[in-house]
Formats: C-alpha cells, sequence, structure tokens
C-alpha cells in the first residue's frame, strides 16, 4: 500500500530547528523523525513512498539520493574503511518519490497534487510526518476496509494534562480540577484513504477542513479511536521527550524484530 507522506511545511512552532531543515528532518536519536515514521510503515510492509516536498525540499531530495545507510546504522567497517557492513534493517527495497508541491501549499494542495500517485489505488495511507505512535496500523487498515468508508483518521487524546477552572462572574474559583482529556478526541495524523477522497475535494482547500465537512455530510468519513503511545513533535519539549525514548532504547512506534517478521507475514502471506 502507497504511503503518502506531507513534507513540505515551515514548521514554526518548533522554529529553532526548522529554520535550518524541513521539519521532519529534525533528528530524533541519530535519525530523522520522517525516518523514524517510514520506518514505523515498513515494518508492516507499506515500503512504496510519496513524499509531498515544499520547504526546503532541497535537503530532503539530497537526503535521499546520496544517503549513505551507515551514517544511521550500526555498521562494521574492515579493509582500511573501504568495505562497510550494515548490520540490522536494509532499505533496499523502499520506493520513494520525491515530488516538490511548492512551497506555500496547505495540506490539501499538496495531496491534491500528488494524486496521479495513488489514483489507481484500492486504499492509500498519508501522514503528517510530525507524529509517533505504535497504533496496530494492520487492525486500522481492517477496520477502514470493513467501514467500505471513504477516508479514515486515527483519533487520539492530547498526552497533556491541564487545570480546569470553575469560575464565577465575579472572578472568584468555585473548584480547579485537573483533567487528562480523557473524552477529548483529535485527530492524530494518521489517515487511510480510497481515492474516492479527490471527489470531495475543491481547488484550494485545506484536507481537514471544507473536504471532511463534505465527507461528514456523506457518512464518508470514520475514525480509529486509539488510546495508546501518540505523541507529535511540536515544541523542543516534545522533542526532547522523544530523545529520551529514544536514549533508553524504549521506542515504542518500532515492533520488536519477531514481531515485525509476525507483521510482515500477515501484510504479505
Amino acid at each position: 500500500m502507497k504511503v503518502v507522506l506531507f513534507c513540505g511545511g515551515l514548521g514554526t512552532r518548533i522554529r529553532e530547528y526548522s529554520e535550518n531543515i524541513p521539519k521532519p528532518m529534525i533528528p530524533i536519536g541519530n535519525q530523522p523523525m520522517l525516518l523514524h515514521i517510514m520506518q514505523y510503515y515498513a515494518q508492516y510492509g507499506h515500503r512504496d513512498f510519496v513524499l509531498c516536498l515544499g520547504y526546503k525540499a532541497n535537503s530532503i531530495k539530497e537526503f535521499f539520493v546520496n544517503q549513505k545507510p551507515h551514517s544511521f546504522s550500526d555498521c562494521i567497517v574492515s579493509n582500511g574503511g573501504s568495505l562497510v557492513e550494515v548490520i540490522g534493517e536494509q532499505r533496499d527495497d523502499w520506493r520513494i518519490a520525491l515530488i516538490d508541491t511548492g512551497v506555500w501549499r496547505n495540506i490539501g494542495e499538496r495531496l491534491w497534487a500528488v494524486r496521479h500517485h495513488v489514483e489507481n489505488e484500492e486504499m492509500f495511507l498519508a501522514n503528517y510526518s510530525d507524529a509517533l505512535t505504535d497504533a496496530p496500523l494492520p487492525e486500522v487498515i481492517e477496520y477502514f476496509k470493513k467501514s467500505g468508508k471513504a477516508a479514515c483518521f486515527v483519533a487520539v487524546h492530547l498526552p497533556l494534562s491541564f487545570h480546569l477552572a470553575d469560575v464565577d462572574p465575579q472572578g472568584r474559583v468555585r473548584d480547579l480540577r485537573t483533567s487528562h482529556q480523557a473524552d477529548i478526541w483529535m485527530n492524530g495524523g494518521y489517515f487511510i484513504f480510497r481515492p474516492k477522497i479527490f471527489e470531495y475535494m475543491r481547488d484550494g482547500e485545506e484536507l481537514v477542513l471544507e473536504p471532511f465537512q463534505r465527507l461528514i455530510a456523506a457518512d464518508e468519513l470514520i475514525a480509529y479511536r486509539y488510546e495508546g503511545f501518540w505523541r507529535p513533535m511540536d515544541t523542543l519539549k516534545d522533542k526532547q521527550m522523544l530523545e529520551d525514548l529514544v536514549e533508553s532504547g524504549k521506542v515504542p512506534w518500532r515492533l520488536p524484530e519477531d514481531e515485525q517478521l509476525r507483521a510482515l507475514a500477515i501484510t504479505h502471506p
């Protein structure tokens, strides 16, 4: 199944990094955020990617065209450095379309710009490229298949808590309690679409605004509610949290090797 990744935004909420590189190229551990997301899909057998580029597109093109796998993997060097053997996952079977969709386009316009890459697919995956999750992708896909709908997104809770205040008209606080947003669901940025999604889109529209309202009106949009790990990378604090996970060896979005083999056997029996 093809995977469309939106990689062209400016990343203004984490400007400390994104002034120099695109947001998806911000490193988490020893590799870019984008590569972590691609590995999430690849472990389930989805290795045909369409990257919608924009801001600093050349840096992403350079990464994939001129990449040296050993720069982001454990390796064994011999013969005075002339022979390098990469240890672990190989990416030789990945297919990556690098499509410049323009600097100032929104997500809807970027998806429309690459529609010819997916219009003959039964369904395809899509992602904002700025959040990581351990959502069970095969279950999400099966849930979507059975629905027969045009679009689906993974709905998550915000990974934060806040204080709710009950304040009277005079400003007196009557109650203050902590909320973990247990009843609030949000779009987690992990999508599955059928090509008929393009029937609900119009030129210049943002994907989750007017097109999604049309899908809702036609009863063609569903959500897969997921309460497990999900974390965006919107701020330096978010980045540090993800860095800490990688440094500790706890990487929820990566299946253990034996589970990856089982997942691949299910996806590609």
